[in-house]
């Protein structure tokens, strides 16, 4: 090939290379893929709630949004959470075309903060109101990066007519109560408490449950500093363990049962007295008929008020590389506004993230948030120790230690190795 012809194809190759890269330019940046033809801007957001199976009254504050925003198109997709959402998403983002908005949790802001692809929400106007237990939760490196939506319980329910039937009139509020009650529900036919555990998610919040109030407040900041250790809940596993052993429940069968779909239908067929779960479950047992009580786990010793437990749900986060960062902005702004979050925090029975927030209250849910408001609570450290997947392993590891596999010892030491890693 001569040397002209050679230098013509060259030429003819950077022009279709410049040609391709202002074209892409064009598409990454022009009006035409963030406005609409009538010149509205296109706000897109994710989000694994709002969809068929979490409504959690998503769609109404969304519509209220346009409504109040005409000038903005609001496209809002939901998609599976856990694995299935952080899969779809991070690609998304490390190609800088994921949605404008993203619906996140403690270890995914702590994740994608790290890697830049999360926006400063720091002088948002609703950022200094944010509770000083949350505020750590929504905060990477000194920046607030997600405005937080709940702060919602994981507890126990509580069949209240059933129990009245065997002569348990309110709620056990220790743990020598507690199994008199099981006890009595057991003497008259009835089941006295599902906990499903196949994947593990129940036994490992049955026992950071019965850890809220056997285990003393500073334990967390403690382990964190090298001072603590699990052999400090040893009575928290020995509850779990003496709940088999008083044959109130075996594990074995527990864990061969699905805890998202068996223990609700256990609990909502009214024959069960206590079953444990997230406070978002409310809605259903209330829509099957059963008048329950959502509440602590009775674990401590008789005159001792129990500690609940929560953790920081879902919160807004706002993409770093989105061509519409106003719009963003105030669409996370008015989910802060209470008269639209309280729909959301209505639908999950959750607590306001917010100081001047406002709190559902119900026949269910008055005891909790009553120990909320008396400051009886703990919340999972799924920022330090607890993240990654060291929920997923304390359950696993909870699942062999039922199946006596593993000691009590021997769990604990195992756990002191795989939080350590994590914090």
């Amino acid at each position: 090939m001569k040397k002209s012809q050679q230098r013509m194809i060259r030429s003819a190759s950077a022009f279709t290379a410049l040609v391709t890269a202002l074209a892409l330019a064009g598409c990454s940046s022009g009006d035409s893929s963030t406005t609409t033809d009538d010149g509205r801007t296109v706000l897109t957001v994710y989000g694994w709630k709002g969809g068929e199976g979490e409504p959690a009254n998503v769609a109404e504050i969304n519509a209220a949004f346009e409504k109040a925003n005409p000038d903005i198109k609001l496209e809002f997709e939901a998609i599976p959470a856990n694995e299935a959402y952080s899969q779809r998403v991070q690609p998304e983002l490390l190609a800088g075309n994921a949605a404008d908005v993203i619906m996140l949790d403690s270890n995914l802001l702590a994740t994608w903060g790290k890697s830049g692809y999360l926006a400063d929400l720091s002088s948002a106007p609703w950022a200094d109101d944010i509770t000083p237990e949350v505020e750590s939760f929504a905060t990477y490196d000194d920046a607030v990066l997600a405005m937080p939506m709940e702060a919602i319980g994981v507890g126990l329910y509580s069949n209240m007519e059933l129990l009245s039937e065997v002569g348990v009139n309110e709620v056990p509020k220790d743990w020598e109560s507690f199994l008199d009650a099981l006890a009595k529900v057991k003497a008259a036919g009835h089941d006295p408490i599902t906990l499903p555990d196949k994947a593990g998610w129940t036994g490992a919040m049955a026992l950071l449950n019965a850890a809220a109030t056997t285990v003393d407040k500073g334990w967390d900041e403690e382990f964190s500093e090298g001072d603590a250790s699990f052999s400090d809940w040893k009575p928290a596993v020995e509850q779990l363990l003496d709940l088999q052993e008083q044959g109130f429940i075996d594990w074995k069968t527990e864990l061969g049962e699905d805890e998202w779909s068996q223990g609700a239908d256990d609990f909502t067929a009214g024959d069960t007295g206590f079953w444990l779960q997230g406070a978002w479950n409310l809605g259903g047992v209330a829509e099957a008929g059963i008048k329950s009580q959502f509440t602590a786990w009775p674990g401590g010793e008789a005159g001792v008020d129990p500690n609940e437990l929560l953790f920081v749900g879902t919160m807004w986060g706002v993409n770093e590389a989105s061509p519409v960062k106003d719009a963003a902005q105030k669409y996370v702004d008015f989910w802060s506004q209470p008269e639209n979050l309280d729909l959301f925090l209505q639908a999950e029975n959750a607590i306001s993230p917010f100081e001047s927030g406002t709190s559902p209250k119900n026949d269910a849910t008055g005891e909790f948030l009553a120990s909320y408001e008396a400051g009886n609570y703990r919340f999972m450290q799924t920022n330090t120790w607890m993240a990654g997947d060291v929920q997923t392993q304390m359950g696993s590891r909870l699942q062999a230690l039922f199946l006596g596999e593993i000691t009590t010892d021997e769990f604990l030491d195992e756990m002191d190795g795989i939080a350590k890693k994590a914090d």
